[in-house]
């Protein structure tokens, strides 16, 4: 007995003493190095009931400290270990004692431990809704959009998702089941039919998954590959003013039901893919709008007209533009036999805002087509008109009436303030119309000259704006086009069919400006075709023409 007291301190040299031991806030146990538990705290015993003095480790812990405590390093003592006993978890602490026994000290991690899974939880969900952002807003297509939708979230949310959006030509359905790929239709579904859905189509608050009976939804909605539903939830999708549609989220009968914080992340998501599909939307709406003023806006395509040749071509001054401020028009005679009325012009100004009044300018004209022999006429009204509008811009233009008189062509022409158009006759001579106006828009009056001039087979006359003279460019890069250099051009040009010399003055400007930049260049040939063969083609008398 005094042998066993001398040893007991070196024992316990590791130990706090009393009341420290028993009062610790970390459970701790002592274990011999039999493999006996020798000593417990307070703590200790309440948390492990079998840990009695003398009672074999195996019989008073877990299992991961029993095998903890006889796994040691070489020439050391245990390792840390950690585990659960019961709802906490723990890590174990060993700490050697001089008689070769151990102490145990566990301390409760569990708070930690919840903390950085909640951490690592939200880092992902994070993660996940910056790759949903930046995935949804790569495209401005609602198909895609949609998509994309059903896709992360049948990955990253549930077992399988649907997107339901409304569409023109039926709902849209986008489907997609785990690990699979979407799939897009368009059908005729009762939204009343799932619980939820047409409320959530109308953008009002989900209905909680645990008050809606999966068993109740349709066939459409629950794909083959998913079997029996156990979990169902539908939330909205919001968008710019109104919903862009509802998301379906669907789970497998064996897998747990969603809870509400995942409901809560499924509307957080909802939010962003709604928000993409709604963009998406007002895009597609935006280019139906804008593709149907651009028709209304864009040069027409010339043709040959009651035996007359005609051909345009146009680039605006920017590349990624396709309208401007120079126009042209060509107007067929209402009645076979009488002029067809040419119009081409040139708005100050260049881009969007010039192309709006070009427009104006194109349908005040279309109106005054019943006044067209009066070329004076047609521009005081247009003047009128201009002068009246809270546009502070002013415009030129050339009219050229042109009618076919047995083999050749008779032109009337008159510029208000423009370049006076050039003919080119069969033999390479270049003559410029001697017709001069004032600007239009500008003045209480716009006077103008009118002209006559007369095309004999496989001559022409060229109308063309100051986007093609005016061009800078060259060997030097700062030259100006120039009508000289125009001229010379036409010179090669005679004989050539309207379409060709359009192509060859493009060309040679193009070639002049390079990369640089330019205004808009416009461009409109007048030919009277080397021979002719009349055909009837939609109420108008067109030719087809050989060399």
């Amino acid at each position: 007995m005094v042998t066993s007291a001398h040893r007991a301190p070196a024992a316990r040299a590791n130990v706090p003493a009393e009341p420290a031991w028993n009062t610790a806030p970390c459970p701790a146990l002592v274990v011999g190095s039999r493999g006996a538990v020798e000593r417990a705290n307070d703590a200790a015993s309440a948390l492990l009931p079998g840990a009695r003095p003398g009672t074999p480790l195996t019989d008073a812990v877990p299992s991961w400290l029993a095998d903890a405590h006889h796994v040691r390093r070489p020439g050391e003592g245990p390792v840390t270990a950690a585990g659960t006993i019961g709802d906490r978890s723990f890590e174990a602490h060993p700490a050697r004692q001089e008689d070769g026994g151990v102490v145990w000290w566990l301390v409760d991690d569990t708070d930690r431990r919840r903390a950085a899974e909640a951490l690592r939880r939200e880092r992902e969900r994070t993660a996940f809704l910056t790759e949903a952002s930046n995935r949804l807003l790569s495209s401005l297509n609602l198909d895609k959009c949609a998509e994309v939708t059903a896709q992360l979230a049948a990955a990253h949310l549930a077992d399988a998702a649907l997107v339901v959006a409304p569409s023109t030509s039926g709902t849209l359905i986008a489907r997609c089941s785990e690990g699979g790929s979407p799939t897009l239709t368009r059908e005729r579904v009762d939204p009343e039919t799932v619980p939820g859905l047409a409320e959530a189509l109308q953008g009002f608050p989900p209905v909680p998954s645990r008050w809606m009976d999966p068993a109740l939804a349709p066939s459409w909605v629950v794909p083959q590959e998913l079997g029996d539903v156990g979990s169902i939830v539908v939330t909205p999708l919001p968008g710019h003013g109104v919903p862009a549609g509802a998301l379906i989220l669907l789970r497998r009968g064996e897998h747990q039901a969603f809870s509400r914080n995942e409901e809560t992340f499924a509307r957080l998501f909802a939010a962003r893919a709604g928000a993409a599909m709604s963009a998406a939307r007002m895009y597609a709406e935006q280019a139906s709008i804008t593709e149907t003023l651009m028709r209304e806006l864009l040069p027409p395509v010339l043709h040959q007209v009651s035996g007359v040749e005609f051909a345009g071509g146009y680039r605006a001054s920017h590349d990624t533009e396709r309208v401007g401020g120079d126009f042209y028009d060509v107007h067929p005679a209402a009645v076979e036999g009488e002029p067809t009325l040419a119009v081409l012009g040139d708005v100050c100004g260049k881009g969007l805002n010039a192309a709006v009044l070009t427009g104006k300018i194109r349908n005040t004209l279309h109106a005054l087509l019943p006044m067209a022999d009066d070329h004076q006429r047609m521009i005081d009204l247009l003047n009128g008109a201009l002068l009246n509008s809270h546009h502070a811009r002013f415009a030129t233009l050339v009219l050229a009436s042109a009618v076919r008189d047995s083999a050749s062509v008779r032109l009337r022409l008159t510029s208000a303030g423009h370049a006076a158009p050039l003919i080119v006759r069969a033999n390479g001579r270049v003559e410029e119309a001697a017709t001069r106006g004032t600007l239009v828009g500008a003045l209480p009056e716009a006077r103008a000259e009118t002209v006559e001039a007369t095309l004999a087979p496989g001559e022409s006359c060229v109308l063309f704006t100051d986007g093609i003279t005016e061009a800078r460019g060259g060997p030097l890069g700062d030259a100006l086009f120039g009508e000289e250099r125009l001229r010379t051009a036409l010179t090669r040009c005679g004989g050539m069919p309207a379409e060709a010399i359009v192509e060859h003055i493009q060309m040679l400007a193009s070639q002049w400006v390079g990369p640089g930049r330019h205004d808009d260049m416009a461009v409109v040939v007048i030919a009277a075709p080397r021979t002719h063969h009349l055909s009837a083609v939609d109420g108008h008398t067109r030719g087809r023409f050989t060399a």
